[in-house]
């Protein structure tokens, strides 16, 4: 049963954390897209999607990160994903999306990139 999903956001030194809580399923994806484009909207100079809260991505999920990426770099925007879990790894890595993503272990790792 999937559970409700819970993002938090915040802005610290020109960067954009967004971070999901729960699984990012067919109908969480339209919330997950929300967030990700008011924080886009935002024109910071970068955004750090922090996965370690979501145990589970489906292809719509993957698909909303595309979509910020592409926003990213029509905006000029740094995208950086942290923290993916194995089995959301694992999907990044199926999809081959592992290759055109810039994804560090954690959110320490993604503040210094």
């Amino acid at each position: 049963m999937s559970t409700a999903l819970r993002v938090e956001y915040k802005e610290e030194g020109g960067t954009a954390f967004v971070s999901p809580h729960g699984e990012i399923g067919y109908t969480e994806a339209t919330a997950f897209r929300t967030y990700l484009k008011q924080a886009q909207d935002k024109r910071v100079p970068r955004l750090v999607v922090d996965l370690a809260g979501v145990a589970f991505m489906s292809t719509p999920g993957l698909a909303t990160l595309v979509e910020a990426l592409q926003t990213s770099k029509k905006t000029q925007t740094g995208l950086v994903l942290c923290g993916l879990q194995d089995r959301v790894r694992a999907v990044f890595e199926i999809a081959r999306l592992h290759t055109v993503f810039k994804i560090v272990p954690d959110i320490s790792a993604a503040r210094e990139v």
